[in-house]
């Protein structure tokens, strides 16, 4: 019963780290995952495999990519990005957590779920921030085939292997942890450059 607690959790966080670089993509796995009967998903949440969910969702994560694409537009979504992931992330930690109590999974659920998605798309908008003021959006581009790579590759792989999905997300964290300090530092530099 433990292991499966742990691996419920292990699967829910590792689709909060994906919700951290596009929100809906995540749900759509998880909704997909939940149709076919690959992941238990917590009773009150098994609308998520319904055929509207996975078409709201289908519907929902084509919108975002596209959007991302957009310049400007995918500024704005990042705006948009922070809160929703809070959201999102907490939402996919709770429909994973099977036979949990309600406030531990809730707890749970807006600590571990909500703020790991938090992390992630506060970091990822950093990047794209950095990536926008240095190459006039043209960078950005990129940017968001590497985000939605690694949202769709984290999301599959917490599906199917969530303990080393869990693995690949703190190397993820520290990667993108780095990077936003890495590029925060330039921003003050180069302010600081300005000022004298």
């Amino acid at each position: 019963m433990e292991v499966n607690w742990l691996i419920s959790a292990a699967l829910g966080i590792g689709l909060a780290t994906a919700v951290g670089f596009r929100v809906f993509l995540p749900l759509l796995v998880l909704s997909l995952a939940a149709r076919f009967d690959i992941v238990p998903i917590a009773d009150s949440w098994q609308w998520v495999g319904s055929l509207p969910a996975l078409i709201l969702l289908t519907t929902a994560s084509f919108i975002e990519i596209l959007g991302y694409y957009i310049p400007w537009v995918d500024n704005l979504l990042d705006t948009l990005a922070v809160p929703l992931a809070g959201i999102a992330g907490t939402l996919v930690l709770l429909a994973t957590l099977v036979d949990v109590d309600p406030y531990i999974s809730w707890a749970l659920a807006i600590i571990a779920g909500g703020g790991t998605a938090v992390l992630f798309a506060g970091s990822t908008a950093t990047v794209r921030a950095a990536s926008t003021a240095t190459t006039a959006g043209l960078g950005n581009a990129a940017v968001s085939t590497a985000e939605t790579g690694v949202a769709t590759g984290v999301s599959v792989l917490a599906i199917f292997a969530p303990v080393i999905a869990i693995i690949l997300c703190i190397i993820a964290f520290y990667i993108v942890f780095k990077l936003a300090r890495k590029i925060k530092r330039k921003k003050q530099n180069k302010s600081i450059k300005r000022t004298l």
